[in-house]
């Protein structure tokens, strides 16, 4: 969230006149477990809150996976919950969670079989299946990289995602979830893993990127966000 997001506003200061701030609240999370994941989630209030404060024009939820292993749909209900508390305080803004913004922005680009690749142990990987599954889109193959601790979720060399979609099985998907996760960074690899696939690519960090713009009602044409960033959606 904190390197991915803000690559693509810069980026799209460069042909667009508007100009971001960013701003951070975090929910502690070391180990990416489903107990540390519930915890953490939490926490959101009180980050909802501090936002709030600085008077943001729109709020992200970023951990994908803490949204989705709460149960099917709780994109909504927390979404919906940080919303009252911002407006609880004088400061009304929408929030948008990646989990949700991951599932609108492969409806809006008319997709309805995603291969999916993640960062998450097999167990919470099933959960991210099952739960994008439950939103009514077919998932074919995935890949769960099985990477524990969360710094190294963040040190994971994303010119490594290329190699791992070509093992994929991935000409019956109508997209590619490069990365199921704010955190794991794919941004670099995006380009080239369209190129390679002739597949549209989407990650959880261009999604949320994507539902801030349309909650600020603003273009989404950001310059090598793929296709869900290129300005038709």
């Amino acid at each position: 969230m904190e390197t991915e997001i803000p690559a693509l506003l810069r980026a799209r200061e460069l042909i667009a006149p508007e100009r971001f701030t960013f701003h951070s609240a975090r929910m502690r999370m070391k180990h990416v477990t489903k107990e540390e994941l519930a915890a953490m989630d939490a926490d959101s209030d009180r980050c909802a809150l501090e936002l709030s404060d600085a008077r943001v024009d729109v709020m992200g939820y970023a951990c994908l996976v803490a949204i989705m292993s709460m149960g099917h749909g709780y994109h909504r209900a927390s979404a919906d919950r940080l919303g009252g508390v911002a407006a609880q305080n004088g400061a009304s803004a929408p929030v948008v969670t990646s989990a949700g913004a991951l599932v609108d922005g492969i409806r809006a680009i008319g997709a309805r079989r995603v291969a999916v690749v993640t960062p998450y142990m097999m167990p919470l990987t099933q959960m991210v299946v099952d739960y994008i599954r439950h939103e009514g889109i077919e998932v074919g193959d995935f890949r769960a990289l099985e990477i524990p601790d969360n710094l190294a979720v963040a040190a994971h060399d994303p010119m490594a995602l290329p190699g791992i979609v070509s093992g994929m099985v991935t000409d019956d998907v109508d997209a590619i979830v490069l990365s199921a996760c704010v955190q794991m960074p794919s941004l670099a690899a995006v380009a080239l893993v369209e190129a390679l696939t002739r597949k549209p690519v989407l990650t959880a960090a261009i999604a949320t990127t994507w539902a801030m713009l349309r909650a600020l009602n603003l273009p989404t044409r950001v310059p090598g966000g793929g296709t869900l960033l290129s300005g038709a959606y």
